[in-house]
């Protein structure tokens, strides 16, 4: 078995992600038991073979992580949608991939699979983490990446980018950027809040 002494390949780590390449479903278990033994805050997305690990996740992250959140939370609230709010656990397809969202929502009812994924991206890897939700049928996968959102949808089983999410086809996306990109995220919920009360 392949250990995670001696990757077969790897790439130094860059701004916060390390890339190993070359292990086996096994090993990228046996790497995740023991982190979780030492208690080791880093994250891990696995997908065919490649594991990647990512940093401690840093102020600016979780900014805009909850940011964004409050923002979509505020827009279901005012607009009577039900939500279970279902954070970032493992979602993992058994011997191909596995990862851990940043946040995550069911809408209408509580389900084992959230119908929003989103992954707030500060520093860029070598796995396409759409890919790590494709085996559960995850319906959209969000991103926040260089100041943009950007909003894919599962269709024909593959994930295309769209201007709308279906769960909120009256909400132009682009309308969420300005107070994403806000410097007080108070200021930024309120503001949107009395936009939508306008409209």
């Amino acid at each position: 078995m392949q250990t995670l002494d001696a990757p077969i390949g790897s790439s130094p780590q860059t701004d916060g992600v390390s890339t190993i390449y070359g292990l086996t479903w096994e090993d990228f278990q046996d790497f995740e038991a023991r982190l979780s033994r030492s208690g080791n805050r880093v994250k891990l997305f696995y997908l065919h073979g490649v594991l990647e690990i990512v940093s401690p996740i840093g102020k600016e992250h979780e900014a805009v992580k909850r940011t964004l959140n409050l923002l979509l939370e505020a827009y279901m609230r005012e607009k009577g949608i039900r939500f279970y709010a279902s954070g970032g656990f493992t979602i993992a397809a058994i011997g191909t991939a596995s990862g851990i969202p940043d946040d995550s929502y069911c809408i209408g009812t509580l389900k084992p699979i959230p119908d929003i994924v989103i992954e707030v991206i500060i520093t860029s890897g070598s796995i396409d983490k759409r890919e790590i939700y494709r085996p559960h049928e995850v319906p959209e996968v969000w991103f926040w990446s260089k100041r943009k959102l950007i909003v894919y949808q599962l269709q024909s089983g593959s994930y295309r980018q769209v201007d709308r999410s279906q769960f909120y086809p009256d909400l132009d996306l682009q309308q969420l950027i300005p107070f994403l990109n806000y410097r007080d995220q108070f200021d930024a919920v309120q503001d949107f809040t009395a936009q939508l009360r306008r409209q």
